[in-house]
């Protein structure tokens, strides 16, 4: 079995790949190669959480164990951390262990990406994210190298770190401007990712319509980044219906308050293999609270980039 540290395996997480992975899993699932359990979720001391996701497609089997703390980012640690293990379905043997904080960090972002590519009205503005930890830095890179933008705006409420990652990204080629009032830049802006943890809503009541929503960082029920009224009025998509219900606390809150309702959302399956519409004609929010599924995505492209890198070294 083959060890890859974090920057191993986040140098074999092309987004544009992984986006085309996750693709391809929809395919497979749809089509019933595909299995992939309930995600199992137990909170931790400090408002930590134990996250356990399998999932195979008759090739390969994966599972992912991580942690999420959300205070460790206080203290100079990491939110996410973890291990994934990759193996043959078939035999059980190990092939690869892998950094699972590294496979969330990227996945999650790829699937964004890939949403994006479906559903953005328009890529052609700035983006603004919301936070500054490894899902603000990962969602620059993947629309980035995805979507073509290179101009963003970021705001956290610990200005220091969005200025570190701010200047991390503009070293890399990126122009990103750290702003204290995400309000003065929201007429300029058509792509918005929140990657937070609040547990209460960070976006306004009202979007153009022409804006594209990335919601990934609230990931369980007592969780929000935007508001109900906005839900109301917006045209929602979600990577997962059984994981929205049960850990969407955006979507969940807005359903118990009366401005959602469940049948207004379409799944991301949906849009990327029947071309379908989002309902509504407010702006599109994507809720991702994530799945195994796209961790599999993600093991068939770290088995596949070792695969290249094998036969090129043989030749």
């Amino acid at each position: 079995m083959r060890t890859l540290d974090r920057q191993q395996t986040l140098e074999r997480l092309d987004y544009p790949a992984l986006a085309d992975a996750c693709a391809r899993v929809l395919a497979s699932a749809r089509a019933g190669y595909t299995e992939c359990p309930t995600r199992g979720a137990m909170g931790l001391a400090e408002g930590g959480t134990l996250l356990l996701m399998p999932a195979t497609d008759g090739r390969l089997a994966i599972t992912k164990l991580v942690t999420v703390h959300p205070h460790n980012s206080r203290h100079d640690r990491p939110t996410i951390q973890g291990e994934m293990v990759v193996l043959d379905a078939a035999t059980g043997e190990r092939q690869l262990l892998v950094d699972g904080g590294a496979v969330s960090a990227r996945r999650t972002a790829a699937v964004s990406l890939l949403a994006a590519r479906q559903l953005a009205p328009r890529t052609d503005t700035p983006m603004l994210v919301y936070g500054a930890g490894t899902q603000a830095r990962t969602h620059l890179e993947a629309f980035r190298d995805g979507l073509g933008l290179r101009e963003a705006y970021l705001y956290s409420r610990t200005r220091s770190r969005a200025e570190a990652l701010a200047a991390e990204m503009n070293q890399a080629g990126m122009r990103v401007s750290v702003t204290d009032d995400p309000a003065t830049v929201l007429d300029t802006v058509r792509v918005i990712v929140t990657a937070t943890t609040s547990t209460r809503p960070i976006l306004p009541t009202a979007l153009p319509a022409d804006t594209f929503v990335a919601a990934v960082g609230a990931f369980r029920a007592h969780m929000a980044e935007v508001p109900p009224a906005l839900l109301a009025h917006g045209r929602v998509v979600i990577d997962t219906a059984e994981g929205a219900r049960e850990e969407a606390g955006d979507l969940i809150q807005a359903h118990e308050s009366g401005h959602f309702d469940w049948q207004q959302a379409t799944s991301l399956e949906a849009v990327v293999l029947d071309q379908a519409q989002p309902v509504g004609g407010g702006p599109i929010i994507f809720k991702s609270v994530g799945q195994s599924l796209w961790d599999l995505a993600a093991g068939q492209v770290l088995v596949e980039s070792l695969d290249r890198h094998h036969t090129s070294s043989t030749q």
